[in-house]
């Protein structure tokens, strides 16, 4: 494929201070190929991918653009080349249209230069949607789109530019399954477009199916590539991980009855939420599902006191608590890992101690001194404890890999003194490698072993049946039903969920 390669990289290697990121890697993406790019976090997909956006320069190695030598040192310089790339966290404008983020930087101007010309920018921008198929009006404020709908503008925009190699990365990570299914329409289109795909993802089924080759990094470096044909789910993760999951990690016992630690009763919220009951026993693990819109994050807040309840209780170990606050939360024995890690779960300006003591400030200071040598040994302890992958404790927790961050999150509960007893998980492994996911399903089940109780909330359904003590369902804002391990399978969880 080299010698029809759109875009070619050739020994590249990238270093940050204690980190070497990407060493001699090269792979070669063709006109109308998908190339599926795999690898566990801190593999060095995201530095491979600044790298080609124009976000960071290599230390070494060369980039070849149409069998051209190029040097690409700004996102500016990659669009200009016809290199697009669509991220996990979509960088549109909320306030502006449609048709303004598509052509942003690029306004049609009326004559003499003065203003911009509507007329022109809205028929330009319909005749793009038409082409590639997307309904959607030019003149319609972004903020007012679901995020598969602003994904499709982020694609819009790159043709606009006659974007020759698209990158998406992670583009499923937040879109329901229908919506996942429009993309991979829309991915294969522009494939037979004639544009070069480079499809990063943690979901290994998704690359496996659109992919026509796949490349897989490990540690910095380009450890193997395959044809589809080659390809297989076990060989994928052999490749990642260097060594065969054990197949075993993602099963287990059902937890004996015990003491309820937590009691929902009847608990609301306006429209969001309608008289949800349910208990929460020591040692288990409640799995929590329900489809986009259900819920179920809704309900995780409420828990934690990041949203106000306009009826019912809830009880903690028997007793009524009163949860208006985190801080009465936590007070309460409870921690929190949230959905979106990055906006909610971690400051990124701050470091890996600072973000993994939030919430021990009380037992780490003493007189409103912070006791540096006590914070040193218990970050220490969680970085081992949950195998971060860190330079050291100081680095900036903005430069670690998405499942190195959720760790962090889980070690600042963990290392928490005291312990909490119930423990919140919305969407632990989503954004993580399967390497880090079976990590995560480890660490657990070993708190449940341990007697914490855990209410892990996730929209991976395999997850959920293999976690899981007992499964609650939700759907439209009020609870579906209750399964018990033994009787949970994927066909009753989805019944109850779709109400079909």
């Amino acid at each position: 494929m080299a010698d029809q390669a759109v875009l070619r990289l050739e020994g590249i290697s990238k270093a940050f201070p204690g980190v070497q990121a990407l060493e001699s890697v090269s792979l070669d993406v063709g006109k109308g190929e998908i190339l599926g790019l795999v690898g566990e976090n801190g593999a060095g997909k995201s530095t491979l991918i600044k790298m080609i956006s124009g976000m960071y320069v290599p230390d070494q190695g060369q980039i070849y653009f149409q069998g051209q030598a190029v040097r690409i040192e700004s996102p500016r310089r990659a669009r200009e080349l016809g290199i697009s790339t669509v991220y996990q966290e979509l960088a549109l404008s909320p306030y502006l249209s449609v048709a303004e983020n598509i052509f942003m930087g690029r306004l049609p101007k009326r004559w003499g230069g003065c203003g911009i010309n509507w007329r022109q920018l809205y028929s330009q921008t319909r005749e793009l949607l038409a082409e590639i198929e997307i309904d959607l009006a030019p003149r319609l404020p972004v903020e007012k789109l679901s995020v598969a709908y602003r994904q499709q503008v982020e694609i819009a925009r790159a043709l606009s530019g006659n974007a020759r190699v698209i990158i998406f990365d992670e583009p499923t990570a937040v879109l329901t399954e229908e919506e996942s299914v429009v993309l991979f329409r829309n991915v294969r289109r522009l494939a037979a477009r004639g544009v070069a795909i480079i499809y990063v993802s943690h979901r290994l089924a998704e690359v496996l199916n659109l992919s026509d080759r796949i490349t897989c990094l490990r540690d910095g470096k380009a450890v193997g590539a395959m044809t589809k044909t080659e390809a297989s789910y076990d060989g994928i993760v052999k490749l990642m991980v260097g060594r065969e999951l054990d197949k075993d990690l993602f099963t287990r016992d059902a937890a004996p009855q015990r003491d309820v630690v937590l009691e929902a009763e009847r608990l609301s919220q306006g429209t969001l939420l309608k008289e949800i009951s349910f208990e929460l026993r020591r040692g288990e693990v409640l799995g929590l599902y329900g489809l986009v819109g259900s819920g179920r994050t809704e309900l995780a807040r409420l828990l934690f006191g990041l949203a106000r309840k306009s009826g019912g209780s809830v009880k903690i170990k028997g007793r009524v608590a009163n949860i208006q606050t985190p801080r009465t939360a936590i007070k309460c024995g409870m921690g929190f890992l949230p959905e979106e890690r990055r906006s909610q779960g971690l400051v990124l300006e701050l470091d890996v101690a600072k973000n993994m003591s939030l919430a021990n400030h009380s037992y780490l200071t003493r007189w409103g001194f912070l006791r540096s040598g006590e914070e040193k040994r218990i970050v220490q302890r969680g970085i081992k404890e949950l195998t971060i992958k860190t330079p050291g404790l100081r680095q900036k927790v903005a430069n670690l890999s998405g499942g190195n961050q959720q760790k962090v999150i889980l070690a600042r509960w963990l290392t928490r003194m005291p312990k909490p007893d119930i423990l919140i998980l919305d969407e632990p492994t989503r954004g993580v490698d399967v390497g880090a996911k079976a990590e995560i399903h480890r660490l657990i089940r070993e708190l449940a072993g341990q007697g914490m109780s855990v209410l892990m909330i996730s929209s991976d359904l395999p997850e959920i049946l293999s976690v899981s003590d007992r499964i609650l369902v939700m759907r439209e804002g009020r609870l579906a039903g209750e399964i018990s391990q033994h009787d949970a399978t994927e066909e009753v969880v989805v019944t109850l969920a779709t109400g079909t």
